[in-house]
């Protein structure tokens, strides 16, 4: 490794300068990598609902639609901005009751059921159908137009509206999301550092790193919203403490070859990557096991995130060491005392008192489990979006003056009888919570010829293989209530044509909700399988996986079950993916600890000395790191106004500081409990020749 420092040594000048070049198309690919702001694109493709979805866009040409209600206008003003909805690229329909009946005949003398699906108490409304996928780019850009068409009194609900607004949204605040982690990582850096300027190289580095991650993800096609909003933040939390690392090494080698700082630096860079390396490998499990879920949201985020730590290494034992060089007199100038104080006094605190951090250990365990068991998640991502948005206030008008607070669809084969499929939408209108059935058989009547029926009418709502109704329900999305409708429908729909399929959010979110409490078990076996067979073979040993997996999963037991004591409902994607985050992003500090455990023991200190220093030396750089993980998430988490992310930056925050906690007062009290079976399961612990003893500072 010393021959890879001296060559960042001597090409730190190229270094740098292809770094910087390497920047124009690392932003061209982060330009040009879309975005996908629907998560329920992410469900497997071969289940029923994704494979209709499908067949909707793909033979019917229909791929989403969107309930508008139109409130303050009159008939003639309404078919006048239906008119001009219908000239919007890619508006496949606009159904009105003007689409079964001409204006001409008075509203008494029409049937009252068509009267009543379209009117209430002063609004009237209308379903509009596009030809493109539910967050298609073409579908949310025609979405913005039809808003447009009138100042106000147009009202557009639906998942299209919804994924529009956090498109609009995320864009608006992600920026803004890596402002605030900057800002306050810097803040944490200088005060935990002994110079002003270096944390600035720190953060260019890291910066530089962040950019070619999200240039390199133009290769994937395309990423969540949720990964692009996080994945900077997360980078920027995680990769830190390699720059702390990094700098600390070659301050300790200046000392050991004073008036050389090439040397100390080549040193620095090979002690680094040795460590770093070893270091990242359980971090980059941590996030390869989201990859697991069937929900391809882990993977797309775990991907992102699993090459960004690599990027990181990278930069850290090559872009930063050649800053931190070339500039190395202006570092030198705004060197400074550290604020923070040596925390290494600690270590014999803690050693003294073991005992109580057991005793703190077993009190909190149960109480920490039945919180992570019973912590409630939510899957309605839109309710928790903010009520000031457009799609969130059109859902309310629907609500409230139509009862309806989602809409399925049914794909039925369009050779099913008329009677047939008359007697379905009578049966479909009889289930508890169905406000409405829309079909071709119900607009028009069965007795109607299907010849008959106007073009229009009939290219809105079927072609030569399939008809499309659309089911409008009482009941919110991903409740119980609709869930047992669903169940409901399908039976319905099967008795009648068993090919026939019901789609649309609701019936997305309930095999959500099926599909992600089984990927919640996959990916906890996977990360802490992974990430225990890492700890054996670096420490070769079966207890001390044991030992560290534990305590840090302890730390998630405490980070997770809080929610459940304050009443808080956490969305679902925050159950699956934060405890492997916090395991692997964290895992690290018990590690570095271990380690000097290890050397302590091997160089023949008893158990009270070896954990002490252990303890004393380590204490710092698991401080600085955690509060620099805190620093880049907690910000972000109290600024979004996207719960999802919101809450995900959060309970990160609190993670790494549980984290630390926990493996700076339980884990030392552990190593005091379990030295013997430690030494005896684990090669390379035993009594040899003591070296140089260490300072052990004391409280």
């Amino acid at each position: 490794m010393i021959k890879f420092g001296k060559g960042v040594v001597k090409l730190r000048v190229p270094i740098f300068i292809i770094s910087l070049l390497l920047l124009i198309p690392s932003a061209l690919g982060m330009i040009n990598t879309r975005v996908n702001y629907d998560i329920l694109t992410y469900l497997p493709k071969d289940i029923e609902t994704m494979v209709g979805q499908d067949i909707l866009v793909n033979d019917f040409g229909t791929g989403a639609f969107s309930m508008c209600v139109i409130e303050g206008m009159e008939n003639k003003e309404v078919v006048e901005l239906k008119g001009q909805m219908e000239e919007v690229d890619h508006v496949k329909a606009v159904i009105w009751y003007d689409s079964i009946a001409d204006l001409s005949i008075p509203m008494e003398f029409l049937p009252e059921d068509v009267v009543d699906k379209f009117n209430s108490e002063g609004t009237t409304l209308m379903a509009v159908l596009f030809d493109t996928s539910m967050s298609a780019d073409e579908t949310m850009d025609a979405v913005d137009e039809i808003r447009g068409l009138t100042d106000q009194g147009c009202f557009v609900s639906g998942m299209s509206a919804v994924v529009t607004d956090i498109k609009n949204l995320s864009n608006k605040e992600t920026p803004i999301y890596v402002l605030i982690a900057v800002l306050l990582s810097s803040l944490v850096l200088a005060l935990t550092m002994d110079s002003f300027l270096a944390p600035v190289f720190f953060l260019l580095s890291i910066g530089m790193a962040i950019l070619y991650n999200l240039g390199s993800n133009i290769f994937l096609g395309e990423i969540s919203y949720v990964t692009k909003a996080l994945s900077a933040v997360l980078q920027l939390g995680v990769t830190m403490d390699y720059s702390i690392f990094l700098w600390h090494s070659y301050e300790e080698y200046r000392e050991k070859y004073p008036g050389d700082k090439n040397r100390a630096m080549a040193h620095a860079v090979s002690n680094t990557l040795t460590s770093v390396v070893a270091s990242s490998i359980t971090t980059v499990a941590g996030f390869v096991a989201l990859c697991f879920m069937s929900f391809t949201l882990g993977m797309d985020l775990g991907v992102v995130m699993a090459k960004g730590v690599v990027f990181g290494v990278i930069g850290c034992v090559t872009i930063l060491p050649s800053m931190i060089l070339i500039f190395d007199k202006a570092i030198e100038k705004t060197k400074h005392k550290p604020i923070i104080p040596d925390l290494g006094g600690i270590g014999n605190f803690v050693t003294k008192r073991f005992p109580i951090f057991i005793v703190v250990f077993l009190l909190i365990l149960g109480p920490a489990i039945y919180g992570y068991t019973h912590t409630e998640v939510y899957y309605d991502l839109a309710g928790t979006l903010p009520k000031d948005l457009k799609s969130i206030q059109a859902k309310d008008k629907l609500e409230d003056k139509y009862e309806m607070n989602s809409t399925h669809m049914v794909l039925a084969d369009s050779s099913l009888p008329s009677k047939d499929a008359a007697a379905m939408i009578a049966e479909m209108e009889g289930i508890d919570g169905v406000k409405m059935v829309m079909g071709i058989d119900s607009m028009v009547g069965p007795a109607v010829p299907k010849e008959m029926i106007p073009d229009h009418m009939k290219e809105a709502l079927m072609n030569e293989k399939y008809q499309l109704m659309l089911v409008s329900s009482e009941y919110a999305i991903a409740s119980d209530e609709v869930n047992t409708q669903i169940d409901e429908l399908n039976q319905v729909i099967k008795k009648y044509d068993k090919q026939g399929m019901l789609i649309g959010e609701a019936p997305c979110t309930r095999d959500l909700i099926s599909i992600t409490n089984t990927d919640f078990q996959t990916v906890s076996v996977v990360s802490i399988g992974a990430i225990f067979i890492i700890i054996l073979l670096v420490f070769k040993s079966i207890s001390l996986p044991i030992i560290l997996v534990s305590v840090i999963e302890f730390a998630i037991f405490i980070n997770m079950g809080i929610p459940a004591y304050t009443g808080t409902t956490l969305p679902f994607i925050a159950s699956i993916v934060i405890g492997t985050i916090q395991l692997g992003a964290t895992v690290d500090y018990a590690i570095l600890i271990t380690n000097r455990y290890k050397k302590e023991r091997n160089r023949g200190e008893d158990k009270k000395t070896s954990v002490t220093i252990a303890l004393s030396t380590s204490i710092q750089s698991v401080f600085v790191s955690a509060l620099s993980f805190f620093a880049a998430t907690f910000g972000v988490g109290m600024y979004s106004n996207i719960d999802m992310i919101s809450s995900l930056c959060i309970l990160m925050a609190r993670g790494a500081l549980i984290s630390m906690f926990v493996v700076i007062f339980i884990l030392p009290a552990m190593f005091m409990v379990f030295d013997r079976m430690i030494c005896k399961s684990s090669l390379g612990f035993g009594s040899r020749n003591k070296g140089p003893k260490a300072t052990v500072k004391t409280v």
